[in-house]
């Protein structure tokens, strides 16, 4: 939470913002120059992005909440948004928990529809901006979407994997696969990135691979834990009528 700004509090969750995300914004919007005829129209795609990225961690954050879960604060930076969620240990409040955040850009998907579809094409200037804006806006939307769902641990696809595979095989050995697969699809976005020299791909591979790291030691630790309550000595319980009294 460090280098963090508080922006706003919404039915108990409170959203931060890193002081990285300006400089990102700052670094973006002189790649995006040149697309529209004002900078403005960048900066409002820019703004655009985190939107709907904040719109689909509040469908995480909600959903956790029905569940039963925790869900207090939400962090925007420069790859995206977190959602501090700490559902039921129950693969239905995991799966309801991860899923709500796709469903979100699923639910954006028409309505962004229909305004491409209605968007102005005349001739002037600031109409095909908006046109413009409109359309990247539905490519971004389309995009978050795709890349979530992709089954790699942690982005949403991954865990809604963990989740469904944590129906048959049960909590630990779901992680550990989920890991591992998170581990495979780190590593080949880091040889994308390397082949592509994007910065901003190794970044992501990077948290990717960092994570599933962690997903992966969390499992060994639940195995820690299975093995302590299972050599734990059983201590018997007398109802309270059958106590003795002095």
């Amino acid at each position: 939470m460090g280098g963090t700004i508080r922006l706003f509090k919404f039915s108990g969750i409170q959203v931060y913002l890193h002081f990285s995300w300006f400089l990102v914004a700052a670094y973006e919007l002189t790649q995006r120059k040149g697309i529209y005829s004002s900078p403005v129209w960048a900066m409002a795609e820019y703004i655009a992005l985190f939107a709907i990225v904040l719109l689909h961690e509040f469908g995480h954050a909600l959903a956790c909440r029905q569940t039963g879960g925790v869900a207090d604060r939400i962090v925007l930076w420069p790859l995206g948004g977190i959602a501090f969620v700490n559902p039921p240990r129950r693969p239905g409040a995991m799966l309801w928990s991860i899923a709500a955040g796709p469903l979100v850009n699923v639910v954006l998907l028409p309505i962004l529809s229909l305004a491409l579809l209605v968007a102005p094409l005349e001739a002037g200037v600031a109409s095909l901006d908006f046109a413009l804006f409109i359309r990247n806006v539905w490519q971004i939307n389309l995009v978050l979407l795709i890349f979530n769902m992709l089954p790699v641990y942690p982005l949403d696809g991954g865990q809604i994997l963990r989740a469904l595979l944590w129906f048959p095989l049960g909590e630990i050995q779901s992680l550990r696969i989920a890991s591992v697969v998170g581990l495979i699809g780190g590593a080949c976005l880091a040889l994308v990135a390397i082949w592509s020299w994007s910065f901003w791909l190794g970044i992501l591979a990077f948290f990717i691979f960092s994570r599933a790291i962690a997903g992966w030691q969390y499992s060994k630790a639940l195995v820690q834990e299975e093995e302590a309550k299972r050599a734990a000595p059983l201590v018997p319980t007398i109802p309270e009528s059958e106590r003795p009294t002095l």
